[in-house]
């Protein structure tokens, strides 16, 4: 009997002026996440499966924090997955706030663009976050 598989979380890093939150809901939800070129963080867009859950992270001078969170809708193809929006956070969450999530790979190793996230730091995001808008629909801790 196949167990259901268990969606995995990350945060996918852009530059406001180069991809921001409103960019995504504008096309209509669905884009194309590509430009990766550090190899750590391939390997963490190649290990996405459909339905993992992302934070979409504003980085850059003005501002770094968590804006929304998108799914995953289409596996590692080319050099890219393609992810939807799923909603924006209630609140942003900003990086100062998670400093203390001491084994978040976000603080390990600042430079990637893609970085996995443990179950609880999730959670606890959400939490600090308030949830996402139209996470109605099951838990905002997203915890599968």
């Amino acid at each position: 009997m196949a167990k259901e598989k268990e969606k995995k979380k990350y945060l996918l890093k852009t530059e406001p002026s180069e991809w921001s939150w409103e960019d995504q809901e504008a096309n209509g939800g669905i884009s194309k996440w590509d430009g990766v070129k550090n190899k750590q963080a391939l390997k963490y867009l190649k290990s996405m499966s459909l339905n993992d859950l992302c934070f979409f992270y504003h980085s850059g001078p003005k501002a770094r924090r968590i804006v929304g969170v998108v799914s995953v809708v289409r596996e590692w193809y080319g050099d890219a997955v393609d992810v939807k929006a799923v909603g924006q956070m209630r609140r942003p969450v900003d990086l100062k706030e998670m400093k203390h999530f001491k084994d978040f790979a976000l603080f390990r190793q600042p430079r990637l663009s893609v970085v996995p996230i443990p179950d609880h730091i999730w959670t606890q995001i959400c939490e600090l976050g308030g949830g996402y808008h139209a996470d109605d629909q099951e838990p905002h801790s997203s915890a599968s």
